[in-house]
Formats: C-alpha cells, structure tokens, sequence
C-alpha cells in the first residue's frame, strides 16, 4: 500500500512539476509592424498556440522601426523572458540581436525575415521559422504561365511573350528578392519569355502599390500589360483596385489582365471568387506562427526539439510548404 501511494505521490509531482514548467515560460515576441495583413495572422496563431500550451506571450509592435524594436527587445531581456521570437525590421541587423540573446543565454526564434546562415550559426540557440521564398516564386510563376496556356489569347499582341509589370516588397528583404528572380525563372521554365516593362518596390503596402499600377497604366497602357506579379496579396489587391478604376477585371474577359500574389489571405481569396485577381500561393501562417510558438517552449523548458511535431533541418530551421491557390480552391 505504501508504494502505490508513493509511485501516486511521484506521479503527482512529476505532472505538477511539468506544468509548472509550461505555465511558467513566457516569450518576448516582436512583430516588425502589427498593420500587416500576414503578420497579423502570424501573431494571432502565435497567441492561440501559446494560450493552448499555457506559455505566456507578449508580442510587441515594432512600427517599422528598427531602433523601436532594439529597445523592446532590450526592455524583453531584462524583464527575463526565458526565450525571444523576432521578426526584424532589418533582418540584416539580426546580428546585433543575436549577440544579446547570447549574452543573456537566452534562445531566439527568428520568424519570416531570415537572417544569414552565419547569424543563426554563430549561436547554437539560435533559429529560424519560415517557408523558402524561392518555392512562392516559383509557384507564383507557375500561375501565370498555367494561365496563358489555357488562354492564347492573354497575348494581346501575338508575340509569344508575356509582358509583366511586378510590384515588389521591401528593399532587401529577401522574400521580395528570391519570389522576384524565381517567379521569372519559372515562366520562362515553362516555355515562355517573360518580358519585365516595368517594376517598382511597393513595401508589402496595398495602397502604395495602387498607386504604382495606376502610374504603370497610365505610362504603358494597361493594353500593353499582359499579366501583373506581385510579391504578396497586399500589393496584388492594389494592383487590382488600380484595374478596376481603369475598367479591366470587373467581368468583361476582353478587360481582363491576371493577377497573381502569395499569402492567401481572405481579401485576396475573395477577390479570385470574385474573378478580379487570378490566383494566390498560400504562405502558411497558421502553422509557422503554431511552430514558432512550440519551437520557442521546448527550448525555454529544455525538451528534445525533435519532439515538437515539425521536422528540425540543419538543427536550424523550420520550412512550412508553400501552395498554389487558384479559384475555387480551399
């Protein structure tokens, strides 16, 4: 009788004792810019998968601001949070931000803004959770060349060409660098010569990129723009807002120019429904926000990472699958 209560008294303290461990993790986070459409469905998952773990999370706005987020991340270190996750402003200063955790011998979980692989690898605890920009690219150019095998008649001027305008995300980011060069490669993969008239940086912003298009029109001639690129849905709905005010994609095919993005979020889901905007790739929020957040526990209570339910590459990184999205998809 004494060992049964004794292996019921362990028991009790070894259950006690692992939620202590959970409950009593809390994670810094912080977010580069809260108005953004994709990184508000990052954090959101990040809040919904730590209230589940019972992690505390505090996930601050970095407005855009490198120096705002140094010192949020400065006041995280000193209020002892026992792990950071980071979305830098800069991803190129993820340097500086690393030698701090490291100071302070906590881990650091970097998300969607991928610092070099000398940063990550200059500290062992350090991470990285993301999806492979190259793969949304590659998939983005894939729509568009789908597209115009299907309809010969999106050649407006019978050349064999696609003519494209591309709306590109932040300078130097490398999401705008990487979905840019292998949106183009896989058009031209497929058989295509892909023909860039015009390009400008729209900075992940819906209405700087409805601007940009309307320029475009206006100086080219939306007569002359066979298909438009965007790195993200953000900028892909401006560009169709810019259409739309010019009379093209509202339902008259002879008006109708293609429009491609990546994020799959619900404005741009809705407007494929709609036939405004052509097709989208999915970069999974949910499950790279759920990942980072399980990722970040396991190091602060010191589990096997391995044990978390996503695959661990390089002991480094986390890639969530990108996947195409056209109209009437799920």
């Amino acid at each position: 009788m004494r060992k049964i209560f004794m292996l019921a008294f362990i028991l009790i303290l070894a259950l006690v004792s692992c939620s202590y461990s959970q409950e009593n993790i809390t994670i810094g986070a912080c977010i580069y810019r809260f108005n953004d459409a994709f990184m508000l469905r990052f954090r959101n998952a990040m809040q919904a998968e730590s209230e589940k773990s019972g992690a505390k999370i505090s996930i601050t706005d970095g407005q855009d601001d490198q120096n705002t987020q140094d010192a949020q991340i400065d006041e995280f270190i000193a209020n002892g949070v026992n792990v950071l996750i980071i979305n830098p402003v800069d991803r190129m200063t993820s340097q500086g931000i690393i030698d701090k955790a490291k100071s302070a011998n906590i881990p650091v979980v970097f998300i969607n803004r991928e610092p070099t692989p000398e940063m990550l690898n200059s500290y062992e605890r350090a991470y990285y959770v993301g999806a492979k920009a190259e793969e949304s690219g590659t998939q983005a150019g894939q729509l568009i060349a789908d597209y115009f095998k299907a309809h010969p008649e999106a050649d407006k001027n019978h050349d064999g060409k696609i003519q494209f305008v591309m709306l590109k995300g932040q300078n130097g980011h490398q999401d705008m660098i990487l979905r840019s060069k292998y949106s183009v490669e896989a058009i031209k993969a497929a058989g295509f010569e892909p023909v860039e008239i015009a390009s400008a940086i729209a900075n992940w912003d819906k209405l700087q990129a409805m601007n940009i298009m309307n320029a475009f029109i206006m100086s080219i001639g939306p007569e002359n723009i066979e298909a438009v690129i965007a790195n993200n849905d953000e900028m892909a709905l401006g560009a169709v807002e810019a259409l739309k005010n010019n009379d093209y994609n509202k339902g008259d095919p002879a008006l109708y120019i293609p429009v491609v993005g990546v994020d799959a979020n619900a404005s741009a889901l809705d407007a494929m429904d709609k036939g405004e905007m052509l097709g989208t790739v999915l970069n999974d929020a949910d499950n790279q926000g759920a990942s980072a957040v399980k990722l970040a526990a396991a190091l602060a209570s010191g589990k096997d990472i391995n044990s978390i339910g996503y695959t661990i590459t390089d002991n480094k990184y986390i890639w969530i699958p990108y996947q195409k999205v056209t109209r009437g998809d799920k």
